[in-house]
């Protein structure tokens, strides 16, 4: 094997970061060829194949994982040499389900990027598993205790899901005196065939025979549907309770905890940046703690 030039291993880092040829050479400021050439000259100088292609793009492999590992590192180094003031610059990647990115990311990132306005967050707002190979990202916000490997799993704090209803739905239908009474309303919640989050599988476990009224991949859809009357929401407290003309159902009987995890490699958390946007999420996560398990709630009324 030879040495690897340092170039095209940014370059791969680049490709892995965005999945596609095409957005890496924009990013780098070079044209399509170039990139793979560079790709083509870095599998030679390993010896193997650095990427794989998927339906959802350019994926790293083994070799390639190794390989853009490295250019972690080197990224740092350019980036420490340009941040001799102490301040924080470049592109931080992450991934996290929607109200997450909403509610904790965006205000923690918009505190950081006050201090550090150099610093630019990429967030892909997604509701899944853990990924074995974090492809493009520098770390994941997940739902649920991961089992990863060659990373660290960071636990950043607990939420509750709790049945919601609008204060217009209560009136037309009445409001439930126990949950044997819930089960006989429809539900809003997630796709149940699409759920890749075991720990979201709440509504078949404890609402097993409530049927579906709207289903969706999109928690803001759950909100939204149920502020209209579309049935009773499983919703985050901490995105719930923001709405007055939404009323939290039996919170004596009903309060589903999870937890927020955060998964991260060694290498991407050596760099500066990244480990000044985990801290941030992690902050702000305590912070927030008594509304992410409904104890502030803002919702006019709570039916017991």
């Amino acid at each position: 094997m030879v040495a690897p030039n340092a170039q095209d291993l940014l370059v791969l880092r680049a490709v892995a970061q965005s999945g596609r040829y095409t957005a890496a050479a924009q990013a780098l400021g070079l044209n399509h060829t170039t990139v793979s050439r560079r790709i083509a000259a870095l599998e030679k100088a390993l010896g193997g194949r650095v990427l794989a292609h998927t339906a959802e793009g350019w994926e790293l492999t083994a070799l390639g994982a190794r390989a853009a590992d490295a250019a972690v590192d080197i990224a740092a180094a350019v980036a420490r040499l340009n941040d001799d003031d102490g301040t924080l610059s470049g592109v931080v990647r992450m991934s996290a389900t929607d109200g997450f990115s909403a509610f904790i990311a965006a205000p923690a990132f918009a505190r950081l990027r006050a201090v550090h306005p150099a610093l630019s967050i990429e967030i892909v707002a997604t509701t899944r598993r853990a990924s074995q190979t974090r492809t493009g990202l520098d770390f994941e916000v997940v739902v649920g205790e991961p089992q990863v490997h060659r990373a660290e799993a960071i636990h950043l704090g607990p939420y509750v899901l709790g049945l919601y209803a609008s204060r217009d739905y209560l009136a037309a239908k009445a409001t439930p005196s126990d949950l044997a009474e819930v089960l006989t309303h429809p539900l809003v919640y997630f796709i149940d065939s699409m759920l890749q989050v075991d720990g979201l599988d709440t509504s078949r476990r404890l609402l097993p025979t409530m049927r579906d009224a709207l289903s969706c991949t999109n928690v803001f859809v759950h909100v939204e549907a149920t502020r209209v009357g579309a049935g009773i929401g499983l919703l985050p407290c901490f995105m719930a309770d923001r709405h007055p003309d939404l009323v939290r159902l039996l919170p004596d009987l009903f309060a589903e905890r999870l937890d927020y995890w955060l998964v991260v490699r060694p290498e991407p958390l050596r760099r500066p940046a990244v480990a000044a946007v985990v801290q941030a999420l992690r902050e702000l996560t305590r912070e927030l703690g008594p509304q992410l398990l409904g104890a502030t709630g803002t919702s006019g009324a709570q039916a017991q």
